[in-house]
């Protein structure tokens, strides 16, 4: 039989075991919790490394990381407060919905295209093609050229890369369908030429079905942006501005050869089911530093999709209005310190 003494020890230490595991578990309640939605693509690394190496934990924040399936989604959620951050490519359909007033706070870019090539989102044209005699963006007038969509960023680079040629849309034969398709109808002949994106222009090439035709027509551009509800960014301005620091030490980490990092490999493969091996092999979209966005080139992207006749309103958006440029300066002086 255990003496009083033991008996008074061995209480007290579960007590204090139970006090710690109820500290501990309200100290994890008390972080903000942040449902981020993303896709699974490498322009998404960041926020796979801050959830992994402990970045949104050193912040103070418990955020879990959800799947979705495009632009227009991740904008209805964030704007009907049925989720509380995203990031989403700049296109049509987002312009309109800014128009509308959809209730979202953009905070800083997801990602834009390197000024240098290889690019990682070249216009392919297809081995067959190519044996046929096609060299040349000139040579595709008439021809069947795929395009993952009519208003975002692959309509907008497909028209940029033709216009290295003298040609435009209305030159070639739109076919609308996703990358993952594309290889499928390089090998059948269903294309002739095609927006592609890593890691699909990898494999195209590696497996003998396609080549790089240009590369140079998008330098710059910018891609994408993080948002947040409107209401909750105004209500929580503290810990956007936290999320946006843990993001942007991770994309430092990155684009300062952070890709040259196994441990950082796993986890983009983890996130994006593609093979190691492959991303060491693919070129990666970059961000500025501070986590600016380049207006100048959503502008450009925006007069486009006018020219499309995509757009429901005339004139600009007003991007100031929903562009919260103060948070993101409050993320780098945080970062800083």
């Amino acid at each position: 039989m255990l003496s009083l003494s033991r008996r008074i020890f061995l209480a007290s230490a579960t007590a204090a075991a139970a006090a710690f595991s109820l500290g501990a578990s309200a100290q994890a309640q008390d972080k903000p919790q942040i449902e981020f939605l993303y896709s699974p693509f490498a322009d998404y690394a960041p926020f796979f490394l801050a959830k992994e190496l402990g970045y949104f934990d050193e912040f103070g924040l418990d955020v879990t990381l959800a799947p979705k399936s495009g632009t227009a989604e991740t904008i209805q959620m964030l704007a009907s407060g049925n989720s509380i951050a995203g990031a989403a490519t700049w296109g049509a359909g987002l312009f309109n919905s800014i128009r509308q007033g959809a209730t979202v706070t953009i905070v800083a870019t997801l990602a834009r295209m390197p000024d240098t090539v290889p690019s990682p989102s070249p216009f392919m044209v297809s081995e067959k093609a190519w044996q046929d005699g096609i060299r040349k963006v000139e040579d595709l007038k008439g021809k069947r050229v795929g395009i993952p969509g009519p208003g975002g960023f692959g309509l907008y680079s497909v028209a940029k890369a033709l216009e290295k040629g003298g040609l435009t849309l209305d030159d070639i034969e739109a076919i609308y369908l996703p990358p993952p398709a594309t290889a499928a109808a390089f090998a059948n002949g269903g294309l002739d030429a095609g927006w592609s994106i890593e890691p699909f222009a990898l494999q195209l090439e590696k497996e003998g079905l396609g080549r790089r035709l240009v590369e140079d027509h998008t330098f710059g551009t910018e891609l994408g942006f993080l948002a947040f509800n409107n209401e909750y960014a105004k209500e929580n301005e503290d810990v956007v501005v936290r999320f946006l620091a843990a993001f942007l030490k991770a994309a430092r980490l990155l684009d300062n050869g952070g890709w040259e990092d196994e441990k950082i490999l796993d986890i983009v493969a983890e996130y994006t089911g593609t093979p190691k091996d492959t991303l060491k092999g693919i070129s990666y979209t970059v961000r500025s530093e501070d986590g600016s966005i380049d207006l100048a080139s959503v502008r450009e992207q925006e007069d486009f999709f006018r020219s499309q006749g995509a757009l429901e309103y005339e004139g600009q958006i007003d991007i100031d209005s929903v562009y919260r440029t103060d948070l993101l300066e409050k993320a780098n002086t945080l970062l800083a310190k």
